[in-house]
Formats: C-alpha cells, structure tokens, sequence
C-alpha cells in the first residue's frame, strides 16, 4: 500500500484568506485570516460571481496564488513562499481574448491589447498573479486579476485586489500557492 504525500505549509503560512467588500461599499473590502486584517480596494463595479473581460469586477471564488512579480528597482526583494519572478521593463499581460496568449504574460513589442507590466504609477511594483481564469483560459472571462499595490484613498481597480504597500509585504511573508483566497 503506496503513502498519500502531503505537502506541508510551511509554519506560519496562512492557508485561507477571505475577502469581503465593506457593507454599503463596494469598491473597497477587508481581507481577513487568522492574525491578519487589511483595507483593500476592490473592482469598480465590485465582487461578481459572472466575470468578463472589462466589466471593472472583482470575480468571486475561491483563487490561489502562483507567484510574485516585483520590480527590484523599487524596493528590497520581499520575503514570500510564492515563486518569486523580477519585472522587467518590456513584460506585459495579454488582455485580448481573441489573442492565443490571452491571460498570460508577453513581451514588448506586443501589437494585441495588454496590460504593462513596468508601470509609471507603480501599482504593479508587487503583484501577486492568481489563478483566475488561468486553466482551463476562457475568453472574455477576465484577465490580468491580481494582488497589487493601492492606489491613494483605495481608489477602485478594474477587477484586482489592491493593497497598501507594508500590508501587502506583510501578507506575502505568510503565503504561499496553496494558500486559498475565497473572494465573496
């Protein structure tokens, strides 16, 4: 009789965050897990369980992170379980669902709808990619839905999940890919 192999978390890491939009606004939510809370901003048009591309949503479900970009030329590398991937000046996301890259990073020069990667407003210097509509990938159902820096006042984002810079690193220390984050 083969062993089940399990692989472990390692000590600290948080299993399952929640995030929930604040009652009567629904733009701007908390995330929550045990010893952790932060203010974050969410999709324009707020949490959805139907997710299309440009409708400004955050999507509802349950979401796991797969890695962290981060720009080292604005700021020390984070301490994180996530895989761990330095943006580059040329690196975008595909956002045309018609494209065959539709949801996946490219590189410049790119001529298909795309999000930059190295922006000048600096939302992106940490992003946390999640597996939103990543496999199976289907058109018009959301791309580019990440964790990312806030903007000032927790403006809305167009679908992600924003962060003020100290809560975010906070966060990144303590999870890893099976980390669960169940939005709604």
């Amino acid at each position: 009789m083969k062993k089940k192999r399990f692989q472990q978390e390692k000590p600290g890491t948080i299993t399952r965050l929640r995030v929930l939009a604040r009652p009567g606004c629904r733009t701007r939510g908390v995330v929550l897990a045990p010893g952790f809370a932060a203010p974050v901003a969410l999709g324009r048009t707020g949490i959805r369980h139907d997710k299309r591309e440009g409708d400004g949503a955050t999507p509802a479900g349950t979401w796991h992170p797969l890695a962290l970009r981060w720009r080292a030329d604005q700021g020390r590398r984070p301490a994180t379980h996530l895989p761990l991937h330095r943006t580059r000046p040329d690196e975008l996301w595909c956002d045309a669902p018609s494209h065959g890259r539709y949801n996946r990073p490219v590189r410049a020069p790119f001529r298909a709808s795309h999000e930059e990667m190295w922006r000048r407003d600096h939302l992106y210097d940490l992003v946390v990619v999640l597996d939103h509509n990543q496999r199976p990938r289907r058109a018009r159902r959301g791309s580019a839905v990440f964790m990312h820096l806030a903007r000032e006042g927790f403006e809305p984002t167009a679908g992600c999940i924003a962060f003020r810079r100290a809560d975010l690193m906070r966060l990144l220390a303590r999870i890893g890919r099976r980390t669960a984050i169940v939005v709604g």
